[in-house]
């Protein structure tokens, strides 16, 4: 393999491998996610444009392209005008081919079918309750109705987004304490459902994925992503790598405690972070303050803030404030250069950026904070997310 230019080196991020001896076949994975997100980044593309910015030789550059094509991922498009020489053949990803994405949060989940771009093709919000089975089989339901309404695209698998930790040896969802299932393979019954390849994963750590296949991190190699919503979670990229630590459990800054004498969490704890820093959190604060309020969702409180209530204004700057101060234990152990907030609070920017801003600057302990930035809003950056943790997974697979 030939040394990569430096558009090569920031891509080769995504390569979220364990850490294994070389080999031909570890290069040629590289190599071919090296090209398969230049394509995505940069389409569309030539094959010497691929070669130059790649630094890969052009006759690998080729090698992968044709396998890419046989495998449907990318397609030819146009050729391109050329002041000289022959004209080349401009590559895209191949739009057909899609996958149906499931984001689980404890009282609904949404379900959508993505293409490999990150585009929303459909999508559909269903109920959930405390039967896993029951609840899987809806979602199964859900997903063969979207497919049967698309029957021209080419269907390659499903990706899950989870409201907690999934371990990397079973693949069993075992510490998701707001969604209150008892254990259940849901990976498998989802497989087995729609007899297709199929990937979970915490929502935080998919996220960070759909930053890595479909966002803006280009050169980043050290970034934290919290989600926020029900609870707090977080997806951790170290040296340019996913973090998932033993049993898949790292990243839950949400249940370390901030303040020990604070309100009991689903976890059994006092005072953590996400009691403090989570949608429910700025409920309650709304509810503290208007004891006669009725009962609202927390899209419904972002929307009073708007319309100039000061009872939800006030709560969530407080919800901002906490998520502020819990960064600093993130920051402070971590120590990344950009951290990015997932969840619905992203909808209200505006509203969270300068307060979490202003407590980020106070507790940076050393030389400038870290950049803050929004996902996409909403669930869509969690539907994404799955979305990019199937392609990202198959993708490799496809060449073992």
């Amino acid at each position: 393999m030939s040394n990569p230019g430096p558009s090569a080196k920031a891509v080769r991020r995504v390569d979220l491998n364990a850490i294994e001896l070389a080999s031909s076949e570890t290069a040629r994975r590289i190599n071919r996610e090296i090209i398969l997100q230049l394509i995505h980044s940069s389409q569309p593309i030539s094959r010497a444009d691929l070669a130059r910015l790649s630094g890969l030789q052009r006759s690998t550059v080729s090698q992968i392209i044709e396998q890419l094509i046989q495998e449907r991922w990318i397609r030819e498009g146009a050729v391109a005008q050329s002041p000289r020489g022959r004209r080349p053949t401009m590559l895209l990803l191949n739009d057909e081919l899609v996958v149906l994405a499931a984001d689980i949060h404890p009282r609904q989940v949404t379900v959508a079918m993505i293409d490999l771009t990150g585009r929303l093709l459909s999508r559909s919000t269903l109920p959930l309750g405390s039967d896993p089975a029951r609840s899987v089989a809806g979602i199964i339901d859900c997903m063969k109705r979207i497919r049967d309404s698309h029957p021209r695209k080419s269907l390659e698998g499903i990706g899950i987004s989870v409201p907690g930790r999934v371990d990397t040896e079973s693949q069993l969802l075992i510490f998701a304490p707001n969604l209150h299932w008892p254990k259940y393979d849901i990976k498998g019954a989802v497989e087995r459902g729609m007899e297709l390849p199929t990937e979970m994963e915490n929502a935080a750590t998919a996220c960070l994925m759909s930053e890595l296949w479909f966002g803006r991190m280009d050169g980043v190699r050290d970034a934290v992503l919290i989600t926020v919503s029900e609870g707090i979670g977080g997806g951790i990229l170290a040296n340019g790598q996913l973090v998932t630590g033993q049993n898949g459990m790292a990243g839950e800054f949400g249940h370390i405690a901030i303040d020990p004498s604070g309100p009991r969490c689903a976890c059994t704890q006092n005072g953590c972070w996400e009691v403090f820093g989570s949608c429910n959190a700025g409920l309650r604060y709304y509810y503290q303050s208007d004891p006669k309020a009725k009962r609202i969702t927390f899209q419904e409180l972002l929307n009073f803030a708007e319309e100039g209530n000061a009872h939800a204004v006030a709560a969530l700057a407080k919800q901002a404030k906490y998520i502020g101060q819990g960064l600093r234990m993130v920051t402070a152990a971590l120590s990344p250069e950009l951290v990015l907030i997932a969840g619905d609070i992203t909808s209200a920017w505006h509203r969270f950026s300068p307060i979490i801003e202003a407590e980020l600057e106070k507790s940076t302990l050393k030389g400038e904070p870290p950049r803050l930035l929004a996902t996409h809003e909403g669930d869509v950056a969690r539907l994404r997310g799955a979305a990019a943790l199937l392609l990202q997974r198959h993708s490799i697979r496809s060449n073992e």
